[in-house]
């Protein structure tokens, strides 16, 4: 899953940038409303870890002009601004959740996993489709009822862009943005070796390659399928 973090504080940055990563997000990192504008105009992030007090605009109104804009995407106000009218403020322009400074990292992940799944209209904090289960909090999965095996933090990342989309196909392209940053090095071949790992873990039919166009998990799988 990818992620946009606007924070201009360096060391608070930094830290939470690594935090994600090391719980297999990829995490672009700006400091200012105006570089956040233009990373969203060109990257597919799945929700936005957005600062207040931002130097220049706030981030109120990068908010207000995403809304204006029909920006859809998610967007988890951090920030230090801790005044109920702040909070208010920035839910009614369209926030979908509000942490305040200094927080545990553990509550920021968990509320970052909830407003990806209640964007994705999804309940369960387990995705699944009949046959696949995959664990976000744990980072694993399991195959038809199976036990559950762990995934690396790339195996996680492309098997989790593929469920929140299950019978959408997504191609080569769109899989590298969703597990790569942008200092991060793509291999030519990191998406195909990603999802034979995947199904040597979890079964040859796991996901399903369209030739020419991307890979699929199914929309819902009930009972067995066939060979």
């Amino acid at each position: 899953m990818r992620i946009l973090l606007v924070e201009d504080d360096a060391m608070l940055g930094a830290a939470t940038q690594q935090r994600l990563r090391d719980e297999a997000y990829a995490v672009d990192w700006v400091t200012d409303a105006d570089a956040a504008q233009l990373a969203l105009r060109g990257g597919a992030y799945e929700a936005v870890l957005l600062d207040l007090g931002l130097p220049g605009r706030d981030g109120l109104d990068l908010l207000r002009q995403l809304r204006v804009q029909g920006n859809e995407v998610a967007v988890l106000i951090v920030t230090a601004r801790d005044a109920v009218q702040d909070c208010i403020a920035a839910l009614d322009l369209g926030a979908d959740d509000y942490l305040n400074k200094p927080f545990d990292s553990g509550e920021l992940l968990a509320r970052l996993r909830a407003v990806v799944r209640r964007r994705a209209g999804r309940a369960d904090a387990v995705l699944g489709n009949g046959r696949l289960r995959l664990d976000p909090r744990h980072r694993c999965a399991s195959s038809s009822g199976g036990a559950d095996v762990r995934l690396t933090a790339r195996e996680f990342a492309l098997l989790h862009a593929l469920l929140l989309r299950p019978g959408a196909i997504l191609s080569r392209r769109e899989l590298e943005d969703r597990i790569y940053g942008w200092d991060e090095e793509v291999e030519s071949n990191a998406v195909e070796f990603l999802i034979h790992g995947l199904r040597r873990k979890l079964g040859a039919d796991a996901i399903r390659n369209v030739r020419g166009v991307g890979w699929m998990v199914e929309r819902e799988v009930h009972g067995d399928a066939p060979d």
